[in-house]
């Protein structure tokens, strides 16, 4: 157990530039694009960053997976309230065309020098999986909780541990 403490607290403290994917390779459209390109990523991610444009990675949005309903629903099954009416603009229907039409605009982000405790406590706190990791209003990665994962594995066999469950007890055993 003294292994996986000693890793644990290395990942704790572990800053997020240490592990962020490169920018080329997350999920990222222009504000500009056109929804369908939206939906074309959304089949395979679940997220895509909006920025204002490519050359400056200025953030303006997210486009979540689960977003999607409120983009193909028809304007009218959305129960009209006070403060809903972008969901009513979000749909297809509804006349949306543009990512920026039908992304969030309050994106929780987090410092590429931020640890990745402090990234995870975010993430808790505001039960999301992913965040932006932004230097001022530029994105320049994002760090999930698959990230975070794959690189507690990654520490873990490289610290020469592994884990295995024996029988169906839940409790696993370090080896």
């Amino acid at each position: 157990m003294e292994n996986v403490e000693k890793a644990l607290q290395h990942f704790h403290a572990l800053k997020l530039k240490q592990i962020m994917p490169a920018t080329s390779s997350i999920p990222v459209v222009e504000a500009d694009s056109a929804v369908i390109n939206v939906l074309k990523i959304l089949r395979t991610r679940h997220h895509v960053w909006v920025v204002k444009n490519r050359k400056n990675m200025e953030l303006c949005g997210v486009i979540r997976y689960l977003d999607t309903m409120d983009i193909l629903l028809p304007p009218e099954v959305h129960k009209f309230r006070l403060g809903m009416t972008s969901a009513v603009m979000k749909s297809l229907l509804g006349g949306a065309q543009k990512a920026e039409e039908i992304m969030e605009k309050n994106v929780l982000t987090i410092e590429e020098d931020a640890t990745v405790l402090e990234a995870l406590t975010k993430m808790k706190r505001y039960k999301t999986q992913v965040l932006a990791i932004v230097k001022g209003d530029t994105l320049v990665s994002e760090i999930s909780l698959r990230i975070l994962i794959n690189e507690l594995l990654r520490l873990l066999r490289v610290g020469g541990t592994s884990w295995s469950q024996h029988g169906s007890s839940s409790q696993s055993e370090l080896h």
